[in-house]
């Protein structure tokens, strides 16, 4: 299928590894050119070299830091001067701190900071900066990767669900305020993805890795793909008369019928 998006111009914030880099490389896939936007100068030259050559399409790595306003409007000015606009934007967060406690047990008010500060904060600090370079062109698609945990509430989860349930609110709001410029405003939010590919204190042990696929009726833990096909449809033309929604990414985790 054609997802008519060749030759758009996409940014994706959190984009040098894990979820950030595959939402890039999917959206490259489908001919679109990308701006990558992440903390580490290295890492991000990394993905954009790697993204040039697999998909053929522009890739423009910018470093910088969410939570700095200078690094935020020198963002929005180069992909002014590079590519005179921008058509869609994947809002992309850090995780909260680690390791997760029980909600009781969350009493240091540097972690809730931290937290309110990487994963809403950072989100509405990139809205602000770019989103006017996305306002005269009559189209435009917003995505901001969540967590199904806003919708069921998982074990030791709270201090990342308060602030991405915030998120979600407030692309709520933003949806209706945009849409009648032709800018679609919606999440993704997975639960139960695969992080065996990573290194360090955010892959889930085996034991974690089995507990989590006992919660979903797919009996397995989701593909990274499988997030970003998602991500790639909103991004697309066919997905024009859906916004202000949160697509679940879960595997039938949660409950709700609504």
């Amino acid at each position: 299928m054609d997802l008519g998006i060749k030759g758009k111009v996409a940014l994706v914030t959190a984009s040098s590894a894990g979820m950030g880099k595959n939402i890039s490389h999917a959206l490259a896939a489908e001919g679109v050119n990308v701006v990558l936007f992440a903390r580490t100068a290295e890492k991000l030259e990394a993905v954009a070299a790697e993204i040039r050559e697999k998909h053929g399409v522009k890739a423009l790595p910018v470093a910088g830091d969410m939570l700095a306003q200078a690094d935020v409007e020198r963002l929005a000015a180069v992909i002014r001067h590079e590519f005179g606009g921008l058509d869609i934007l994947v809002l992309n967060t850090g995780r909260a701190p680690n390791p997760l406690r029980a909600t009781l047990e969350e009493t240091e008010q540097q972690r809730w900071h931290e937290a309110y500060q990487n994963q809403l904060w950072g989100t509405i600090q990139v809205v602000n900066g770019v989103l006017p370079l996305m306002l005269d062109r009559g189209w435009g698609r917003v995505i901001a990767i969540t967590s199904s945990s806003v919708k069921q509430p998982m074990p030791h989860h709270s201090l990342s669900t308060v602030f991405r349930a915030g998120v979600t609110a407030y692309m709520k709001h933003l949806a209706n305020e945009v849409g009648g410029r032709g800018i679609t405003v919606n999440c993704v939010a997975p639960a139960l993805i695969d992080t065996s590919h990573r290194t360090g204190g955010a892959a889930y042990t085996p034991a974690q890795a089995e507990a989590r696929r006992k919660l979903t009726p797919l009996g397995r833990m989701g593909k990274q793909e499988e997030v970003c096909g998602v991500v790639t449809f909103l991004a697309s033309m066919q997905a024009g008369f859906v916004t202000g929604s949160s697509i679940n990414v879960e595997g039938g985790m949660v409950g709700a019928m609504i």
